[in-house]
């Protein structure tokens, strides 16, 4: 069995890169080493791939000739310029974009005002709080047969599960903040005179925003999973849709095209949500490494 050099070569520079980063200034380091782990990922595809080639002999003429079984980077490379080309990476990722936005903004616009509420009120809190710990358990995926049945197969059922995965870790961490905040801070806001409401605006609300946009992050990047399963099952569109198409056509390339367009498009939704962080009405809250 035959075996490609450059992943050999590619790891060993790699290594080389790691192992010398730190002589390189942080902001270096914030490019070398990623690129570097990326490298040595590449390599280590590649050569499973070439582990994975099986030898077919034909009894006819006695040659041999390797049978790959799964797509190499190069390979996924070329089906993502392919689809790219006939304006399927596009049209199927603004699919998946927009029903990732309409659910997960749904979400956030009823599970923030609500958890805020919950933690604020303690009558409200006993009684929302029994409901949401029973259903926050349930996987976003057993909610498939629901929407399909309430919605059809339409782009209704996928925000419908987008929307169910997100609102309980958001509600969550909104009331978590609430309840997280020193009473002293409370306290000392009646001290002054503050009215009820007051507080709640002045002292309660900014305290709070730390802890729900780290919870809007999390809930973001389960919305993104979802997004997948939802679309393969419940809508005939999107990049989850187009891995299921491409696997019934033994299309495997375009299986790790779409796999990877989601990952970079993860990396990227949660970029932007890292840059909330750095509001200065929030920017208190967060240590320097985030």
């Amino acid at each position: 069995m035959r075996y490609s050099l450059w992943p050999f070569i590619t790891v060993a520079i790699a290594a080389a890169v790691l192992y010398g980063s730190r002589i390189f200034k942080e902001r270096v380091q914030r490019v070398v080493l990623p690129l570097a782990t990326a490298a040595i990922f590449l390599a280590a595809w590649q050569f499973g791939c070439d582990l994975k080639k099986y030898e077919l002999r034909d009894s006819a003429t006695g040659t041999v000739r390797l049978l790959e079984v799964f797509p190499t980077p190069w390979q996924t490379c070329v089906e993502l310029g392919r689809m790219s080309g006939d304006g399927t990476l596009l049209r199927y990722t603004v699919a998946s974009l927009y029903r990732v936005a309409i659910g997960f903004g749904l979400a956030a616009l009823i599970g923030i005002p609500v958890g805020l509420w919950m933690g604020w009120s303690t009558r409200t809190f006993r009684a929302l709080n029994p409901m949401v710990q029973a259903l926050r358990p349930i996987s976003p995926i057993a909610w498939i047969p629901i929407a399909i049945l309430w919605f059809g197969v339409e782009d209704a059922s996928a925000i419908f599960l987008i929307f169910v995965a997100s609102i309980f870790p958001i509600m969550t961490g909104a009331y978590t903040a609430v309840h997280s905040i020193p009473s002293v801070y409370v306290r000392s806001a009646r001290n002054f005179g503050l009215r009820r409401h007051e507080v709640f605006r002045y002292v309660v609300f900014p305290a709070s925003l730390p802890q729900i946009i780290t919870s809007l992050r999390f809930a973001l990047g389960i919305a993104w999973m979802v997004i997948v399963a939802a679309e393969m099952i419940a809508v005939q569109s999107g990049l989850g849709y187009v891995i299921t198409d491409a696997r019934n056509g033994n299309n495997y390339a375009r299986v790790c095209g779409a796999m990877f367009c989601l990952g970079v498009l993860g990396i990227v939704l949660d970029f932007g949500m890292r840059q909330l962080q750095k509001l200065d009405e929030v920017r208190w809250g967060f240590s320097k490494v985030s």
